[in-house]
C-alpha cells in the first residue's frame, strides 16, 4: 500500500489507456474515497454520472452527437484515433456541481469537487488505475448535458477518465518551494 506522499508524487495523468475494463466495483471504491474530500458544511455539493462497460459505447455515441461537425472532416483513421481517446479508458465519470448564485458557495463547491477529484485520482493510482481530468468543450453542449440528465442549475466541471495503462509518463519538474512561497511580515 502506498503512503500519501508517494501517491501524490508518483501519480501521473494518463492519456494512453490500454483498453482493459474498469469494473463497477473498482469505480465504486474510487468514488467512495472521493467522498472523503473536505467540503464546507459537509454539503457534499457533487453528483457523478458514470460510464463503464457497455455504457461507455452509449456515452461515446452521445459525444459523437455533439462533436460531429468537428469529426465530419476527419478521415476514417483520424476518426478512429479520436474515438479511441474516449473508448480506451475503462470508465468515465462526469462530476456535476450546483451553479449556486452565491459566489462564496459556488467557489466552495468547486473547491470541494476539485478535492474530491484529487482524492479519486490518488485512490485510483493506488489501485494501479490511471486517470486524467479533462474539460472538453462538449460537456457544456445542451444536447450532451441532456443525455447525461444534467438539470438546469447544474454544471459539469470535469470528465474524469479512468483506466489501466502500460506505461506512465515521466515526471515533469515543479517549481521550487522558494519560488512560490512567501511569508506575511
Amino acid at each position: 500500500m502506498m503512503n500519501v506522499r508517494e501517491a501524490i508524487e508518483t501519480r501521473r495523468s494518463i492519456k494512453k489507456f490500454n483498453g482493459k475494463p474498469v469494473t463497477k466495483e473498482a469505480l465504486a471504491k474510487i468514488v467512495e474515497a472521493g467522498t472523503w474530500a473536505p467540503n464546507h458544511g459537509t454539503r457534499e455539493p457533487w453528483r457523478l454520472v458514470g460510464a463503464v462497460g457497455e455504457s461507455m459505447e452509449r456515452m461515446v455515441d452521445a459525444i459523437k452527437e455533439v462533436a460531429v461537425p468537428k469529426w465530419r472532416d476527419m478521415s476514417e483513421e483520424e476518426l478512429q484515433t479520436a474515438l479511441a481517446k474516449f473508448m480506451l479508458p475503462g470508465a468515465v465519470l462526469f462530476i456535476v456541481v450546483p451553479e449556486d448564485a452565491r459566489q462564496k458557495e459556488r467557489l466552495e463547491d468547486f473547491g470541494a469537487a476539485s478535492a474530491m477529484i484529487q482524492n479519486m485520482q490518488l485512490a485510483a493510482w493506488e489501485m494501479e488505475i490511471g486517470s486524467c481530468w479533462k474539460t472538453p468543450p462538449f460537456i457544456d453542449h445542451p444536447k450532451f448535458r441532456s443525455s447525461l440528465g444534467i438539470q438546469p442549475g447544474e454544471r459539469i466541471i470535469s470528465m474524469l477518465q479512468f483506466g489501466y495503462f502500460d506505461e506512465a509518463p515521466k515526471a515533469k519538474s515543479r517549481k521550487d518551494v522558494d519560488e512560490i512561497l512567501s511569508y506575511f511580515e
